[in-house]
């Protein structure tokens, strides 16, 4: 249901950017608060990296007061890029599935609503072989977390691929395929990544086209399931295959798919994440895309 907002007042729907935590994990909720934003996606660890960090009270307690002082309480975490519960190599696998209990116990403890993955590679196994193992491996993480807590208070993400290389996730069909075989699917739930759909073939730069890529969504995984959504625009063309996220309003996607998602109201209490190229010029792009992303929102 859409939020009540006062007479010509702009609604304030959900939206962020993935912020760094180089200088400590709650800092990164007050550069998300200077920024103007409600909603913020983080790293709670090395991302290219197989070391895990174990949080400390200090630190718990620390994120506890920059939520209650910000106010922000929508907030995301990316798993590590090194995760691929998909894989057939049994030493990667066993790591894989060690650093997502991890960092579901970690972004538990911190009090994060979501962990965003990366559904994995198959490795040239297949679609098939790599959607069953990345179900089982669900399964038997969701496992070993009730049996070290008893509870899970954060709810897994997959994330739509682009298709690139032998990744699965590139269709609505591969993620549902894969939901219905997780047995506790209440904890499981989607991130839709426009640069991702866009290169993995479904077209969004129309209302036409919006409207039935969002229904096909519906349809056949379950608006309901949808969680948290990426707004990137594509450096590459629709059916690339090729993940490359661009500036919003300067790729293949245009402005006018943001605007659709930015005013439907299906997905306005969904948190919005910007992933574009923080870029190395003086121009501030988070400033810039989600000002622009701001300004699409009708009263």
């Amino acid at each position: 249901m859409r939020r009540k907002k006062l007479k010509d007042q702009k609604p304030s729907c959900l939206l962020g950017a993935h912020f760094s935590i180089a200088r400590g994990l709650d800092k990164a909720l007050f550069e998300a608060k200077a920024y103007g934003c409600n909603s913020l996606q983080i790293f709670t660890k090395n991302a290219n990296a197989w070391k895990e960090r174990i949080v400390t009270q200090k630190e718990i307690e620390n994120f506890e007061r920059a939520k209650l002082e910000t106010g922000i309480t929508e907030i995301a975490s990316h798993t590590s890029y090194l995760i691929n519960p998909a894989t057939p190599e049994k030493k990667k696998h066993k790591m894989s599935c060690n650093a997502l209990v991890q960092e579901l116990i970690r972004s538990s403890c911190l009090g994060i609503p979501y962990v965003v993955l990366h559904p994995g590679s198959h490795m040239g196994a297949g679609d098939k072989e790599g959607i069953i193992r990345i179900a089982e491996s669900i399964n038997e993480i969701f496992a070993a977390i009730y049996a070290k807590t008893h509870e899970i208070s954060t709810r897994l993400l997959l994330e739509t691929t682009a298709g690139q290389g032998s990744s699965v996730g590139h269709t609505f069909e591969h993620l549902a395929s894969i939901i219905s075989k997780v047995e506790k699917k209440i904890n499981l739930g989607v991130c839709l990544d426009t640069c991702h759909i866009f290169a993995a073939g479904y077209d969004i730069r129309t209302m036409e086209y919006y409207r039935k890529t969002m229904d096909d969504f519906d349809s056949i995984i379950g608006l309901d399931r949808l969680c948290l959504i990426h707004l990137n625009d594509s450096k590459k063309e629709l059916g690339s295959r090729v993940d490359r996220h661009e500036q919003i309003g300067l790729g293949y996607i245009g402005l006018d798919a943001f605007k659709y998602i930015m005013n439907d109201d299906r997905l306005f209490d969904i948190p919005k994440i910007i992933e574009t190229p923080k870029g190395t010029t003086d121009k501030d792009w988070d400033e810039v895309n989600l000002k622009l992303l701001r300004q699409m929102v009708r009263i």
